[in-house]
C-alpha cells in the first residue's frame, strides 16, 4: 500500500496465474485483483469491493485508465472492459502500439519480462480482522497499470496464454523488491 503522489491513492500489485494474455500484439486480458487472497501488504480484497466504483464510473461515462508502472504521464492503452466476477477484477483492453511505451509494454509482456498488473485506488471502507489483516470492502478504482513487481505472489501471469516456468532470478528479484518495500516502510 503506497500513497501515490500525496493524493491518498494506494497501489496494489497482482501477479496472476496465466490470466494476462496479449493477442494480436495489442489486446490484453486478465485479472487485476483477486478476491480472498492475502497479499504481501497483509490486505485481502473482498468480493464486491469494486462494485460501487465501477457503477459510478459507468454512470459518469468515465473509464479506468491503463497506465505504465502507475505513471499518470504514461497512459499506454485503454481498458474496454473492467468488471467484477466471482474470482476478482477482470480487465480487457488494448495496448496502443502507436504509442512508444505501448509498443515497449506489448513486447515486454510477450517476452515474459513484464507479467504483473497493479491497481491504483482509494480505500473507502476497510476493517482489520482478528489476525490483523486489512479486509478491503469498498475501493474507489482509478487505474490499472502494467507493472514489473506485483504484490500478490500466489498468482502468475503468462503472455499469449503460456505459463512461465519457475525462474530463480525472478524469485530473487521479487524477494529483493519485497525487502526494499519493507525497508522503505520503516
Amino acid at each position: 500500500m503506497t500513497d501515490i503522489y500525496g493524493t491518498g491513492l494506494e497501489r496494489k500489485f497482482c501477479q496472476l496465474e496465466a490470466n494476462l494474455t496479449v493477442r494480436d500484439g495489442s489486446v490484453i486480458e486478465g485479472y487485476a485483483s483477486l478476491f480472498g487472497l492475502k497479499d504481501q501488504g497483509n490486505d485481502i480484497v473482498q468480493p464486491g469491493a469494486y462494485r460501487a466504483s465501477l457503477q459510478a464510473l459507468q454512470d459518469s461515462d468515465r473509464r479506468v485508465k491503463m497506465l505504465w508502472q502507475h505513471d499518470p504521464a504514461q497512459p499506454i492503452g485503454v481498458w474496454d472492459e473492467v468488471r467484477e466476477d466471482e474470482r476478482g477484477l477482470r480487465v480487457k483492453g488494448r495496448i496502443l502500439t502507436d504509442v512508444a511505451k505501448g509498443r515497449e509494454a506489448a513486447a515486454l509482456i510477450e517476452a515474459g519480462a513484464i507479467d504483473g498488473l497493479s491497481i491504483g485506488y482509494r480505500t473507502k471502507r476497510a476493517e482489520k480482522d482478528a489476525a490483523g489483516r486489512r479486509l478491503l470492502h469498498d475501493l474507489e478504482l482509478w487505474e490499472v497499470s502494467l507493472v514489473t513487481f506485483p504484490m500478490l505472489a500466489e498468482a502468475r501471469v503468462g503472455a499469449k496464454g503460456d505459463v512461465p516456468e519457475p525462474d530463480p532470478m525472478r524469485e530473487l528479484a521479487e524477494a529483493l523488491e519485497a525487502a526494499r518495500r519493507e525497508m522503505a516502510e520503516r
